[in-house]
């Protein structure tokens, strides 16, 4: 972990006051804010309408919340309700052209980004990714999609939406509710007024807020040879490897099923390699999902991903799942 990530996560979580110097830039991109929002309501900057209802999936938040788990429940609930889900995503991280791109589960995540390759393995539904989401749902329309999940999209007005999420992280919350880069706010605090439901990443007594956690049960093996239940590495020592947006969560889960863990952080959408894996000994090597897809399979056994699933209250999720449903089709349509 770097000395900068250290600081930014003492002044954004901690409370750190040297963090006060970033407050001029703070109040500069809160202009910024406010005259991009006042461009687009009074349509200066045009909004579009993509031909099939958007989901729009984000956080105001910098760093890791658990969206691209929410994103891939997601359409599985919808699914079963009968919906044709896609997924547009604006790949960060990839070094596509500009122009739509669909991504499934074998595409090089260096081209197309990571998130929207695990999306596509995950998800098993349609995803496009380009910078301009509005051309990336006319793709997805042109393939039968019913519906459009928008990842990582609360802060793209262009494209209009029909139902927003946001996700929180329940231990780290809003930090010190400041604005970028004196805190890890995209967005004012307010902005959680406006969406349609905000759903919480661990425990959290925020109201109206649905919570809902990351569960791990295994490890799989990237050369796909084993599948081995998380207790299988308890009292051992492993090294545990994470580019995402927070990779304490992930280092604590493993702590959580009694393993000893040699940290190494990296980046959000590092283009992490293979020889970045080599720690000089053989003990195992776990990584996150995400991680995982920027590898091939073409590894040692001592090599593992942790897949992570959503579980949330059985009532929780029929009501969630029952208000999206009705908002999205006209009073007395069913499937």
């Amino acid at each position: 972990m770097s000395a900068s990530y250290r600081w930014i996560h003492r002044v954004w979580y901690e409370g750190a006051k040297s963090g006060l110097i970033l407050l001029p830039l703070s109040g500069i991109y809160w202009l910024v804010l406010k005259l991009r929002a006042l461009l687009y309501r009074y349509g200066v900057f045009r909004t579009f309408k993509a031909h099939a209802p958007v989901i729009v999936v984000g956080n105001i938040t910098a760093g890791g919340t658990g969206k691209t788990p929410t994103v891939i429940w997601l359409v599985d609930e919808l699914r079963s309700r009968g919906f044709t889900p896609g997924i547009v995503s604006r790949g960060y991280g990839g070094s596509k052209s500009g122009t739509s791109m669909r991504v499934d589960g074998d595409s090089d995540a260096a081209v197309v980004g990571d998130e929207p390759v695990l999306l596509a393995r995950r998800g098993r539904c349609p995803v496009v990714v380009d910078a301009d989401r509005v051309r990336a749902t006319a793709m997805l329309v042109d393939e039968g999609v019913d519906l459009i999940i928008a990842d990582d999209g609360l802060q793209h007005l262009r494209l209009q939406r029909d139902y927003e999420i946001c996700v929180i992280d329940g231990e780290r919350g809003l930090g010190n509710c400041r604005l970028l880069p004196a805190g890890p706010l995209r967005e004012p605090p307010a902005r959680l007024e406006s969406v349609d439901r905000v759903l919480i990443n661990g425990k959290s007594e925020m109201p109206e807020a649905v919570n809902f956690e990351l569960v791990a049960r295994e490890a799989s093996r990237l050369n796909g040879s084993l599948i081995r239940p998380l207790p299988g590495f308890k009292d051992t020592t492993v090294h545990a490897v994470a580019g995402i947006g927070n990779p304490k969560r992930f280092f604590d889960l493993l702590r959580a099923t009694g393993m000893q863990v040699i940290e190494h952080s990296f980046p959000d959408h590092a283009a992490i390699t293979s020889a970045d894996m080599e720690f000089g000994d053989d003990f195992d090597v776990l990584m996150t999902e995400k991680d995982a897809v920027k590898l091939g399979a073409n590894l040692s056994d001592k090599y593992w991903f942790v897949a992570v699933n959503l579980s949330m209250d059985k009532l929780n999720t029929t009501e969630f799942i029952d208000h999206i449903e009705s908002r999205l089709r006209p009073a007395g349509e069913t499937r």
